[in-house]
């Protein structure tokens, strides 16, 4: 079995259960390659995490803050979505624990960032259930909500796609539309190429792995574009 010591100490989770942790760390390709590996990929446990990642957010955001849940709505996302939990991820060098196939591992891109987010909020599910929500809580106030206080500060929580329709109406009296110009890989693993036009003009283009996310990463391109 993998030492996952190191990434504990980094984490500052000692686990009862080590294959908990284990479990997290293993991306289904990983088992495609080593079908005697033991344990299962992580894709259960990022579905738990992730609802214990969006409680104690909400519950953060809710005690702390007499906003309206619109703009309480806009910050969790902003604090939660896969871009920021991937980066969030490098404080302790997640990426070095990981156990992918080879040619995952060889792919540093976009897709990795996601395989990233997802191994966060596997690594919550381990947590919840080795130690429980406070445990689980006290991992997301340490790593993540720490990083709030700056999305507010500096208006990171903007999203993109309504900030381009907003500056699009208003300098040009255009409506922007999206579509999806490639779709590919698996089911489980789709990834989506979407195109924002203006009219029949193609400003911009975005990647993700869902319609949602590649639309969301078209309209931050087009506003770099545009200079808006």
């Amino acid at each position: 079995m993998v030492d996952t010591s190191l990434l504990e100490k980094k984490i500052k989770v000692d686990f009862k259960n080590k294959n908990l942790l284990l479990q997290a760390l293993t991306h289904r390709s990983y088992i495609n390659e080593n079908p005697k590996w033991p344990l299962d990929h992580n894709e259960r446990l990022e579905f738990l995490g992730d609802a214990v990642l969006e409680l104690v957010v909400t519950e953060h955001l809710y005690k702390t803050y007499p906003n309206p849940e619109g703009e309480l709505t806009n910050w969790r996302a902003a604090l939660v979505n896969a871009i920021k939990l991937a980066d969030i991820s490098k404080v302790f060098d997640l990426n070095e624990f990981m156990l992918l196939s080879r040619g995952e591992a060889k792919d540093m891109g976009r897709a990795r960032q996601y395989i990233l987010a997802n191994a966060m909020e596997a690594v919550i599910g381990a947590i919840y259930l080795d130690q429980g929500y406070t445990k689980a809580a006290e991992f997301i106030q340490t790593f993540i909500l720490v990083e709030l206080p700056n999305i507010i500060e500096n208006n990171l929580y903007r999203d993109a796609k309504s900030l381009f329709q907003e500056k699009a109406q208003e300098q040009l009296g255009i409506t922007p539309n999206y579509e999806v110009i490639q779709e590919w890989g698996p089911d489980h693993a789709r990834q989506f190429k979407v195109g924002v036009y203006l009219n029949k003009d193609l400003i911009a283009e975005g990647e993700g792995p869902s319609k949602q996310e590649a639309q969301q990463r078209a309209a931050e391109e087009a506003l770099k574009v545009k200079s808006w």
